[in-house]
């Protein structure tokens, strides 16, 4: 299935363009890079400053997929297993 804006939060987000639109530690807002890991509360971004690791769950990311789709980040605080799953379980 091709990532679209309405199917975003059910695939892997590794290797998309994001950044932080806003979050509670003011020092994340505006980073920006390729998401180089995820587990379920944290996206790793890979930055020109190394890797930075941004909590999902307080966050308001912007995906460029190639358009931008900005995603509240309860959205996606899941196991990327369980998100994948959750797309099977919708269409039932």
């Amino acid at each position: 299935m091709k990532v679209s804006p309405s199917n975003l939060i059910y695939h892997d987000l590794v290797g998309l363009s994001a950044k932080v639109v806003s979050s509670t530690d003011p020092t994340q807002i505006g980073l920006e890079g390729i998401v180089a890991d995820e587990t379920k509360n944290m996206l790793t971004f890979s930055t020109k400053r190394g890797y930075k690791k941004v909590s999902k769950k307080n966050s308001l990311f912007t995906f460029y997929i190639p358009q931008p789709v900005t995603i509240v980040g309860s959205m996606i605080a899941y196991d990327p297993a369980e998100r994948l799953k959750r797309i099977v379980r919708r269409k039932k």
